[in-house]
């Protein structure tokens, strides 16, 4: 990503002192929770595609730098919620705030973060990216409990698959790029572009997640988790739709009742791969990000386009 840090290198920076001062608190508990889930934040993309999304438009400013602290803000308290729905125990390889401190203050913890993400944008009348992201916000709850109901009868379509996954992952990257496009572009349409552009890229960003699981030559030997968990992503969903009844039955059968068993992963996972579920997600990722990339040509060629382009690269091309 070394075009995209260049462009915006002075920014993000800039943007990092925004973020810790829009999470500060009076109340030390707080205040050392929130030094802690600064000193260990993730890659930034989200804030990324803000910033890039905005400098596409015009010069960024201050209602850019907002935005892109709102959408951490709202980020970094559904990561929080996500880990005491999930019992997880480790986030980006270190002990999640459930962990350190239990459910109850992790609870309240995402709560204050969703608080000062709204009151950041009300307190500086942002009605306009306050709208945007609040509409992400609801998306990603609505996509998580579809997916909770679709999982029960392990009987998932495709169209359903794309469903939840533009809601609960690709519904933030859209509304981040649309959001650091309202503090520059004068038109609803170019917005609605970048919207568009950010929502086919989250798509292509968790393809590539679903791929993860099912391991290639750059990351080593699969993971197997989301079969543990019982989660159907498109190279499970695209298998069970296309092998013969038996071994359709069986799969279920393991995914239902021997999930956790390490043989019984890797036949599942190697009969995915047999059935093609890999390559043809891989093609699937493919046709979003060479969609989302055909949105971005239609604003004029320059360095932010291109800082924009590798990003998009950078989310199928990435290892971890």
């Amino acid at each position: 990503m070394e075009i995209a840090t260049n462009i915006i290198s002075l920014e993000l920076k800039e943007f990092e002192r925004h973020f810790r001062q829009a999470v500060k608190s009076n109340v030390s508990l707080l205040d050392k929770i929130m030094q802690f889930i600064v000193k260990r934040k993730g890659k930034q993309l989200r804030p990324m595609f803000v910033l890039l999304s905005a400098k596409l438009g015009g010069e960024i400013n201050d209602q850019t730098f907002r935005a892109a602290s709102l959408v951490e803000l709202l980020h970094t308290a559904t990561l929080v919620h996500d880990d005491v729905v999930d019992e997880s125990l480790e986030r980006r390889g270190f002990f999640s705030i459930n962990a350190l401190w239990k459910n109850k203050i992790a609870v309240l913890v995402g709560d204050y973060l969703l608080s000062k993400g709204l009151l950041l944008s009300l307190n500086n009348q942002d009605f306009k990216i306050l709208q945007i992201l609040s509409e992400a916000v609801k998306s990603m709850s609505e996509g998580e409990l579809l997916q909770i109901e679709k999982a029960r009868n392990l009987n998932l379509k495709e169209e359903v698959y794309f469903e939840i996954i533009k809601n609960k992952t690709a519904s933030l990257v859209a509304s981040s790029c649309a959001a650091g496009a309202s503090t520059t572009f004068d038109n609803d349409d170019a917005v609605e572009k970048m919207r568009m552009f950010g929502e086919k890229v989250g798509v292509a960003f968790q393809i590539k997640d679903d791929l993860f699981d099912y391991g290639n030559a750059n990351i080593g030997k699969p993971t197997g988790n989301d079969i543990k968990e019982k989660k159907l992503t498109l190279p499970l969903i695209y298998t069970l739709n296309n092998v013969n009844y038996a071994l359709k039955r069986k799969l279920i059968y393991i995914l239902k009742n021997e999930n956790t068993k390490k043989d019984k992963v890797k036949f599942v996972i190697e009969e995915v791969q047999k059935a093609g579920g890999i390559e043809y997600s891989k093609q699937k990722m493919f046709t979003y990000r060479d969609e989302a990339l055909a949105v971005l040509y239609q604003f004029p060629d320059s360095e932010v386009r291109k800082g924009l382009e590798e990003l998009v690269r950078y989310t199928t091309d990435r290892n971890y």
